[in-house]
């Protein structure tokens, strides 16, 4: 008996990396998985359908369910089909896994539109996509009297959610944007059955190890050492949040080796106020008082 038996879960971004950990753990664990992923290189062009087959074979060949999905979920009709799919394959859906990424990493005044766009549209586009096709399908079962106990996790990261990461403009400001589309999806699809949270992990993957310096910091242990930076840290908690008897929802965790840390938005950290209009000879004094 696994934690997950009996679910049916879409992992996106799943055919490398942590979206592979997760779909290799949740077929162990009895879910039914639909590995999605395009097969795209780092800053997302071209597609191979090998990796999401590649998993699936490995899942199958061990005993597990699953399907592989090779859609863009940047496309709005190709996360439609994706939720349908699972619908299709396995007769539910009651997790879903939004782990898809790319990087196109500049600086501001180098980058261009399209390493804007593409940045947004995988990350923040295919989160909402994703979940809106997911919501709808669980907001009808909701309606029909069969109340979900379904779960969403996002992936944020701490690229905008904890840290002002330069040259990453776009992920992070794609990132810190899902931390705050899971809370308020949180907030609007309880009433449905649907738990919504999110992650924001730190492993060894080929998007960190493409990002400067990160090679050096993460690499590989030395012999009988724990691995800290294995993207298998990272599904254990994910595994967790999908469960039916798991209560939390619209949280944000950093997760890395053995920590697991809850995160915080913003929030106020001094204030300053006056009784009548503000003069602006007046916050000039007062308001660099507040960063001492």
């Amino acid at each position: 008996m696994g934690v997950l038996d009996g679910r049916v879960a879409i992992i996106t971004g799943a055919g490398r990396g942590i979206g592979r950990e997760h779909a290799l753990l949740f077929a162990r664990e009895g879910a039914s998985v639909v590995v999605n992923d395009l097969g795209g290189t780092n800053s997302g062009e071209g597609a191979d359908e090998g990796p999401a087959h590649d998993v699936v074979a490995e899942i199958t060949a061990a005993g597990g369910r699953a399907v592989a999905n090779t859609d863009n979920v940047a496309d709005w009709d190709g996360a439609r089909a994706l939720v349908q799919q699972a619908i299709d394959e396995f007769g539910r859906l009651d997790v879903l896994i939004n782990n898809a990424g790319i990087l196109r990493d500049a600086f501001i005044a180098g980058m261009d539109e399209s390493q804007w766009d593409s940045v947004i549209a995988v990350h923040l586009k295919g989160h909402f996509a994703m979940l809106r096709h997911a919501a709808a399908y669980w907001k009808d079962q909701s309606k029909a009297g069969n109340q979900p106990l379904a779960a969403v996790v996002n992936t944020a990261s701490g690229s905008g959610v904890t840290l002002a990461n330069a040259g990453q403009a776009n992920y992070g400001a794609a990132k810190a944007a899902i931390a705050a589309l899971t809370q308020i999806a949180a907030e609007e699809l309880e009433r449905y059955g649907v738990r919504v949270n999110a992650i924001a992990p730190i492993a060894r993957t080929r998007l960190t190890l493409a990002t400067p310096g990160m090679g050096t910091l993460m690499g590989e242990p030395e012999e009988g050492e724990h691995d800290l930076f294995s993207p298998a840290n990272i599904a254990p908690l994910v595994a967790y949040l999908a469960t039916e008897k798991c209560p939390i929802t619209g949280a944000v965790y950093a997760v890395q080796g053995g920590a697991i840390s809850r995160l915080r938005g913003w929030h106020d950290v001094a204030t300053i106020e006056t009784d009548g209009a503000w003069e602006i000879d007046d916050i000039a004094t007062r308001l660099p008082e507040m960063h001492r």
